[in-house]
């Protein structure tokens, strides 16, 4: 007899599994009652088996009315409430309370283990469903206690059909309207083949939205091949175990209210059911928490928009009832971030999964963290700023807890100071004033590091070289270096594929802006060409015929691409990233008066922090706040963006980070970003909606190569590939002790007199003769000490926290250099630019929207090196050129070229640069030979560029073959732009 290779022998493999391997009950299509949505026989045996007194006081069994009374009742709080609320707090009838379910039972109640031995979970196949429609059936649900927890609709690639055929059948095929799809009903529904598993918690019709529950393989979408079997076996044999699928029920799946800020009414619901790599990660961490002392560190790089909040939820709720030997593992969990805009975001996720409100405490100062900790609160909440509190007012008592600090978004910003304040808090090394200053030295050396009594989870999209190394699993490699991985990862990449993110990369487009300088007088002063050509930038950008014509651009673009077209609905909204407040603010009003005069029927909103006064534009508004421009409180900004007329946000370095809008579908982008920054600002677009198919991106600012290159990084797994060597921080200490600006004796003194609490005079005495040493040093010199003090400070902020061993020496000059840079005054040097904007008038100016592009990124891992520590710098010679050069090199670049396609040359004259830079010949030549090899080198590399460009035409070849003063224009250019750059 031949396999069964049908969908009907999927169905068995799967519900014979089911009952013999994990424990189910078989059910019978005819025990499913039409009427309720539900197993009704099962239902009535688990309360006769577990609360027979409570069922016969009901006289739930007394006649067939009463029956149907009883379970009329729970049809409409399974429709009220819903299956999850049901589950967890049971069912009131008339006087009684009846458990529907025993949860998972700790490891020292028998009584709960029998109690959760009397849970009845039960499959069904082929379910008939409908009372209107007799004959539809589903292929399989699951039950417990009677009660439908999921369904399943199965096909199978070797007859031809797969998972989007299944979900194509929830769609089309199966009415919403019917009970057992009812939204709340079921806790999940999948769609199943033999390669890949889909699922949805609420259907409805062709708006069902499906997401993927794959393993994910090499870095992207699907599962990996099963040795052992079919591939997507480990939906019933890991997830579906009475275990696992209770674990879930229990710690993970919830209706989510959305709250009304302004009514605090509930305006709609969502119902949560774990992604398979939140699961997975949630409880890999859980259990090798478990297996371990505490003290770990953990690094989870998940993508930007894959559910980090909920999964930090998630892991935060179970740590606390953690248990080793029947006692708690942790005495609190501190959950930290960095972003400010989402300490609210994490505070009401974690208040939604916790069923005791009590447990949860939110530090708005540091008096409060502080008290939050003495007083044992099992969950507490702040930001990366709040943290540092004062150490004295948590006392020594903390080091014989035990803490889990999961650290959202984790950046450097928690390697340096603030992490080692944290570091102290948490442990109890708080300096005591009778401490001698050996005692007091070691207890800092001991603050600074990683503490023993506290797990680390850190959860990043892009982790940095410090982030890696700090938190990162180290795996030593046969050459004696060591790398550092992540404990988990759900890349990008597979985010991508499986829909559960947007590529923001797929429809890109670069704006290339052109402008026509001249100058003002016959006068032909020097300036440095370098800065001058920077400062030039900067003065067209900000005019305000610049300004317009690209906000024009922004809103045409809106209405007529966006708009028109129905993005997300028709809901479609756009950010305006600009480079500072100020530009923010020309964009802002600009934005008003296009779509005033346009008669839009859409507004902008402003955003960024504190106030700006700009007398020379503005004069009349003062000054300006967010709230004083858009006319509503900042706190309203993100709620208000959701509904019109409100479609564009203008930001200054605000919404960047940690902005979690699905409506955002558009982006502007008028600044220089580079990478985190570049992969944060770009990935608020990421966020998926129903509804939502694209995004789109106009960037004025930035090279596509330089988007890809910082999105490549954090595309699949990141990997460090050495540690940093702490011998750097010696070759510091040489370069600093070089400039005689401090003695040892110095240092000994400030240390002693700082930590014994002596009067400010006597610190600062030190502190100003240092100071005066330092100004007697040359400028460059100035730059060397100052640039190394920096570089030391910094780097061993970040090494004392992870090296196995201490220094006394380092952490006094730490402490001094820390209270020194204050006192130095920047190093002064010449101004070459000063005068130049008042010798310059401003032409003309063109913007021309290049081809929409997708830009690719590479499918392999990325390799970060070990943290570079900071050589000390010198004063670069400037090179100055002829205010006629530099506006003849200005203008050559951005628009004085008088070409047939004017356009197309100078994208070829901007793209030269790069490839030049790429020619191997000229690489070794910048490595190995001096400068006027290199030159040789450049101009050949060029020539060979010119020559290929001729198959595009012929007019750049000939102007540089023709023309001496272009050739050598083009010649100097390239190779200003590539030499110093590439030593």
């Amino acid at each position: 007899m031949a396999t069964d290779i049908s969908e009907a022998g999927l169905e068995k493999i799967i519900s014979d599994y089911l009952v013999d391997v994990n424990g189910y009950e078989l059910g019978k299509a005819a025990e499913f009652n039409k009427e309720y949505a539900l197993d009704e026989g099962r239902v009535l045996r688990f309360l006769q088996a577990t609360q027979p007194e409570k069922v016969k006081a009901a006289h739930i069994l007394d006649s067939e009315y009463e029956r149907n009374k009883f379970f009329v009742s729970l049809r409409k709080k399974l429709g009220e409430a819903g299956i999850i609320d049901i589950l967890r707090n049971g069912f009131r009838y008339l006087a009684y309370k009846f458990d529907l379910y025993y949860s998972t039972p700790s490891e020292q109640n028998p009584m709960a283990k029998a109690l959760y031995a009397r849970n009845i979970f039960s499959v069904t196949r082929q379910v008939t469903y409908s009372k209107e429609f007799p004959r539809l059936a589903l292929d399989l649900a699951i039950f417990i206690n009677g009660l439908p927890i999921a369904t399943f609709e199965l096909k199978n690639r070797l007859t031809k059909q797969n998972v989007d055929d299944a979900v194509n059948q929830y769609m089309n095929d199966r009415d919403p309207k019917e009970l057992i799809f009812n939204f709340k009903r079921c806790a999940v529904h999948f769609a199943v083949d033999d390669n890949e598993v889909k699922m949805c918690t609420r259907l409805c019709g062709k708006a069902s939205w499906f997401l993927p529950f794959n393993k994910g393989n090499n870095d992207g979408a699907g599962n990996p091949p099963n040795p052992d079997g079919i591939k997507t076996d480990y939906l019933w044999k890991e997830i579906l175990t009475k275990e696992s699928l209770s674990n879930i029920l229990e710690n993970y799946s919830q209706v989510v209210e959305k709250i009304d800020r302004k009514t605090n009414k509930v305006i709609g619901e969502t119902m949560i059911f774990p992604r398979y790599h939140q699961l997975t990660v949630v409880r890999k961490l859980l259990a090798d928490t478990l297996r371990n002392e505490v003290g770990k560190r953990y690094l989870i790089q998940h993508s930007a928009g894959s559910g980090k909040s909920n999964s930090i939820a998630w892991l935060a709720y179970q740590l606390v009832k953690l248990e080793k030997s029947g006692k708690n593992f942790f005495d609190s969990i501190i959950v930290v971030t960095d972003r400010v805009n989402l300490d609210r975001q994490i505070r009401d996720t974690i208040r939604q999964f916790m069923q005791e409100r009590s447990v949860v405490g939110w530090a708005d100062d540091s008096s409060t963290l502080g008290s939050l900790l003495n007083a044992g609160k099992k969950i507490i909440i702040t930001t990366i700023h709040k943290f540092p509190f004062i150490l004295s007012s948590i006392g020594t008592e903390n080091k014989d807890k035990q803490f889990a600090i999961i650290i959202d978004e984790a950046h450097s910003s928690q390697t340096g100071s603030l992490f080692a304040k944290m570091n102290m808090a948490v442990s109890g090394n708080v300096c005591d004033d009778e401490e001698d200053i050996e005692d007091k030295i070691n207890k800092l050396i001991e603050g600074h590091r990683m503490v023993r009594n506290a797990n680390y989870y850190a959860f990043t999209a892009t982790p940095k070289n410090k982030t890696l190394e700090m938190f990162g699993d180290a795996i030593p490699q046969p050459d004696g270096q060591v790398r550092h991985v992540a404990f988990h990862t759900y890349s990008m990449r597979q985010a991508i594929q499986e829909r559960f993110i947007l590529d923001v990369l797929e429809h890109y487009t670069p704006v290339s802006s052109f402008y026509k300088l001249v100058k003002k007088s016959e006068d032909d002063p020097l300036f440095d060409n370098e800065k001058a050509q920077a400062k030039l930038r900067a003065y067209v950008e900000g005019d305000r015929t610049t300004i317009h014509h690209k906000a024009a651009i922004m809103v045409e673009h809106f209405h007529t691409n966006v708009i028109s077209k129905g993005k997300i609905g028709g809901q479609a909204r756009a950010m305006v990233v600009t480079s500072s407040i100020e530009r923010a603010i020309d964009y802002y009003f600009e934005f008003c008066r296009l779509l005033e005069e346009r008669g839009s029927q859409y507004k902008a909103i402003i955003a960024f922090s504190g106030e700006k006064e700009l007398p020379n534009k503005y004069k009349e508004y003062g000054k300006m706040t967010e709230a004083s421009l858009n006319g509503f409180p900042s706190a309203e900004i993100e709620d208000r963006f959701k509904k019109d007329p409100y479609r564009f946000l203008i930001v200054a370095n605000k919404f960047q980070t940690g902005y979690d809008e699905p409506l955002l579908h558009t982006m502007y982008v008028d600044k220089i970003l580079t990478d985190i920054k570049a992969v944060q600002t770009l990935s608020r677009l990421n966020r998926a909606h129903p509804k939502k198919r694209d995004t789109f991106v106009l960037d004025f600012a930035n090279d596509p190569e330089d988007i890809k290159k910082s999105f490549q990084r954090y595309y699949k797994t990141t990997e460090l590939a050495s540690e940093t060597d702490p011998n750097k921080l010696n070759d510091l200490i040489t370069e600093l002790e070089k400039h005689q600006v401090y003695t040892a004796e110095d240092v000994e003194r400030l240390v002693g007199l700082f930590l014994g609490a002596s009067d400010r005079e006597m610190i600062d005495s030190i502190l100003d003769t240092c100071a005066e040493n330092y100004k007697t040093l040359n400028t460059d010199s100035q730059v060397k000490f100052k640039s190394s003090a920096k570089s030391f400070i910094r780097t061993y902020a970040f090494l004392a926290a992870i090296l196995p061993f201490g220094s006394a020496e380092w952490e006094k000059l730490s402490i001094f250099l820390n209270l020194l840079i204050h006192k130095l005054p920047t190093p002064e040097g010449d101004d070459y630019t000063e005068g130049l904007l008042d010798a310059v008038d401003f032409n003309s100016y063109k913007n021309t929207i290049q081809e929409e592009q997708r830009i690719i990124l590479d499918n392999e891992k990325a390799e970060v090196q070990a943290i570079p520590v900071g050589r000390s710098g010198g004063i670069t010679s400037p090179n100055l050129q002829s205010l006629t050069t530099i506006l003849e090199e200005f203008n050559t670049r951005f628009g004085n070229i008088p070409w047939t396609d004017s356009d197309r040359i100078r994208q070829q004259i901007a793209a030269i640069p790069k490839e030049v830079a790429k020619n191997e010949a000229y690489q070794n030549a910048i490595r190995n030979s001096d400068r006027e090899v290199a030159r040789i080198e450049s101009d050949k590399a060029l020539m060979s560029i010119i020559l290929r460009s001729m198959t595009s035409g012929l007019e750049l070849y000939k102007e540089y073959q023709d023309n001496p003063s272009f050739q050598r224009w083009l010649q100097e250019f390239v190779f200003e732009r590539t030499y110093n750059q590439n030593r």
